[in-house]
């Protein structure tokens, strides 16, 4: 972001005054064009279909934390715009953001949240709380109402470690959103995205209390299994290009990624299981 310095040389004084800890405040004072929702876009509601949407998110809570996974594919209309999006990412230390919707206005989204994030702990020494955090967000999609109803819609899915938690084994949890910012926090797991309903069909059947990191990631997986099984815009384990979805944790020790060999045999371990079993 350039800053006019003007012929003084200096910085403006937004830039030198004491403000608030919301960096998407600050932002809307000093460049407001640059907060995803505040674009000049065309009118009706062309440009949906140029932008590539991204798809299915999951998230479940185990044991100690919690796992989310997405899927690699976006779609531009009838077309595959990409083979390996990424759209689940670590928001902070402690938390996960996944997206579904417009990819371009849903990776701008989480790099701002993630900022805003990492600005609130500078400004007031401390980290916010989860339920602060997805309040936040709740905050930042309300922004993009207007882009949401000419057809740019971005809907995130949010979960993290609770530091804040009585219980560290439960203290996992699980936020939904909608294109108003309304915030839902949803319990045990949860899915977004066009596959999202037959994610959580899965999910409901084979999902149980208890679960460790592993068996949830693996339940994750299965379930974007299905969602690609049934939902032409969500992509399944692609065995050829080696492109496998993104499995992240959140817990008491932070955000981890599973590696590439990791979900490549989960991946491969559940299409082994099909095989044997094959259904219609």
């Amino acid at each position: 972001m350039a800053a006019d310095f003007g012929t003084s040389g200096r910085l403006p004084l937004a830039y030198t005054a004491a403000g608030n800890s919301s960096f998407t405040e600050f932002l809307s004072q000093v460049a407001p064009e640059l907060l995803p929702g505040r674009r000049n876009l065309p009118q009706g509601g062309a440009a949906k279909d140029l932008a590539p949407h991204a798809t299915t998110i999951v998230a479940i809570t185990f044991s100690g934390g919690v796992v989310m996974a997405g899927d690699r594919r976006a779609t531009m209309g009838n077309l595959i715009a990409s083979r390996d999006i990424e759209k689940v990412h670590p928001a902070d230390p402690y938390s996960l953001v996944g997206i579904a919707g417009t990819a371009g206005v849903g990776i701008e989204l989480i790099k701002l949240f993630q900022v805003e994030l990492q600005h609130y702990e500078k400004i007031e020494g401390a980290m916010l709380s989860l339920d602060g955090k997805a309040n936040r967000l709740a905050t930042m999609i309300r922004g993009n109402l207007g882009a949401a109803m000419q057809g740019l819609v971005v809907v995130p899915l949010f979960a993290g470690f609770d530091l804040d938690a009585d219980d560290p084994v439960k203290a996992g949890r699980i936020w939904s959103f909608d294109v108003t910012g309304g915030l839902y926090e949803e319990t045990g797991y949860d899915a977004i995205g066009s596959g999202s309903l037959f994610a959580k069909s899965s999910l409901k059947k084979t999902y149980r209390p208890g679960l460790d990191a592993d068996a949830a990631a693996r339940l994750a997986v299965e379930a974007l299994y299905d969602a690609a099984d049934d939902d032409t815009a969500t992509g399944g384990p692609d065995i050829i290009r080696k492109i496998f979805p993104v499995v992240m944790t959140a817990t008491a020790e932070g955000t981890s990624r599973y590696s590439e060999p990791e979900t490549a045999a989960m991946a491969e371990a559940i299409l082994a299981a099909r095989t044997e079993r094959p259904t219609p």
